[in-house]
């Protein structure tokens, strides 16, 4: 399969869009891929088809939120249909928002009051607002390696003594307040608060990394995440962007890791495809924004008819059709079938993931033994005997073979046919559209294109 040459319609779309776009796209990773990105024509199930009518097993999903595939069920398709048929959007209430926010509230513990709004990232930076203005303190701790959408207070690099900003046209000062740690670090953790503890109005974090590889939390660092918190009157915001109504099912991860946090923010899956985010917690905390507090926080598209009722419906659908148990069986199955590969071909590499989350990581050094070892993927266990070895902060991944897989790895999965993230950092997911029979396919790939090495 080739499509990445100059008489391809994806080539001479992506040379026209050049003209008109930045960078020829309208997100930064969708440039990844050499020399050009691929135009998608339609998805069908689990698959898409590109604009030269090549096909890929594709486990892109939208960067997440297609838990259901590219062709929607009956019900969630009529559902959408109908809320355009009223019409696209009002400004006014609508009972679609309500049912939405009652069924999230009904299935994740920490979750008392909701607020609708349109993307990840205006949820975490509307948490974070929440946070100051609730504390009366502007300091948050963020990870090293986390990821919480692109405004001013997360686009900060670096460590306690020494960090700026991530991107320019962010001032010095956001740097001042926003302190990196490294994830898993509970003593890192523990050192920022001895020295700030009375300023600092929240920590935010991922349940795991998931835009970074994947880096699953070790044993006990949510708890000293609450603990600390707890001891010095800050917040524990917990950004379930990616994980919410995907790892732990209708729980999310925070039931699935046992975290307890203040705030959660949402997006993705909540929206069915549609632009969404939302911000979660404690009914006291969330009633400090307007109106009935004084953290501002609105919207013209916040509770977007269209967006609440595919929200509603693909939740109610993964509920009543036993979605997860589909996702998250292949889910292993794939990273179970990964680390056999990794084993005979590139033992240095490091599968990792959970449920229906999966990604193989680049690492540089392999483990003396595999016996005992993770089955599915790494899970942080202590008596692994790649333990050691595993991720366990952001720059752990970024310590890979990064351009390995973006320059060779990942163009030779797509001659074969399967699509995956353009780059090592970039979770993939598998969807309820995909079979046993797509999960067969994909291994043999990776296993005939990490042959090659040898």
């Amino acid at each position: 399969m080739t499509q990445n040459h100059d008489e391809s319609t994806s080539f001479q779309l992506y040379d026209h869009a050049l003209e008109l776009l930045v960078g020829g796209v309208n997100s930064s990773v969708r440039a990844d891929p050499q020399p050009t990105p691929v135009f998608v024509d339609h998805g069908e199930g689990a698959d898409i088809v590109d604009a030269d009518g090549n096909q890929y097993c594709d486990y892109i999903m939208g960067y997440g939120p297609l838990l259901l595939g590219h062709d929607l069920p009956d019900s969630v398709r009529e559902s959408i249909s109908e809320a355009v048929a009223d019409g696209p959007m009002y400004g006014i209430p609508t009972d679609v928002e309500v049912k939405l926010a009652e069924f999230v509230i009904d299935h994740v513990d920490s979750v008392e009051r909701l607020r609708f709004v349109n993307s990840g990232t205006e949820a975490t930076a509307a948490a974070i607002r929440l946070a100051r203005g609730y504390t009366g303190r502007d300091k948050i701790i963020i990870m090293q390696g986390g990821y919480h959408g692109g405004h001013e207070s997360v686009l900060v690099e670096g460590s306690l003594d020494k960090r700026g900003p991530s991107s320019l046209g962010v001032p010095e000062t956001f740097a001042e307040e926003t302190i990196p740690v490294p994830f898993n670090d509970g003593e890192a953790l523990k050192e920022v608060f001895e020295r700030y503890g009375q300023d600092i109005a929240a920590v935010v974090t991922e349940p795991l990394l998931g835009n970074c590889g994947i880096v699953l939390p070790i044993e006990g660092y949510h708890e000293t995440i609450r603990e600390l918190c707890d001891e010095y009157g800050s917040l524990f915001i917990l950004d379930e962007v990616i994980t919410g109504f995907r790892i732990g099912g209708l729980q999310c991860a925070q039931g699935k890791y046992d975290i307890e946090p203040d705030l959660t923010t949402f997006a993705k899956i909540i929206g069915g495809g549609f632009p969404v985010g939302a911000i979660g917690g404690r009914a006291e905390l969330m009633q400090e924004f307007t109106p009935t507090g004084d953290v501002f926080e609105s919207g013209t598209f916040n509770g977007h008819p269209v967006t609440m009722a595919a929200g509603l419906e693909t939740l109610q659908f993964a509920k009543e059709h036993d979605v997860y148990s589909h996702v998250d069986n292949l889910g292993d199955q794939l990273r179970s079938g990964l680390v056999d590969i990794v084993e005979d071909y590139a033992p240095e590499y490091t599968v990792v993931g959970t449920d229906s989350m999966f990604k193989l990581l680049f690492t540089r050094e392999a483990p003396e033994t595999f016996d005992g070892h993770c089955r599915a993927g790494c899970v942080q266990d202590p008596d692994c005997p790649r333990f050691d070895l595993c991720p366990k902060t952001g720059a752990d991944v970024e310590a890979g073979e990064t351009d390995r897989w973006k320059r060779t790895f990942w163009p030779a999965m797509a001659e074969r046919g399967v699509l995956l993230t353009p780059n090592q950092l970039e979770s993939q997911f598998v969807s309820y559209a995909h079979t046993e029979a797509d999960i067969e396919r994909t291994l043999d790939s990776y296993q005939d294109v990490l042959s090659m090495r040898q």
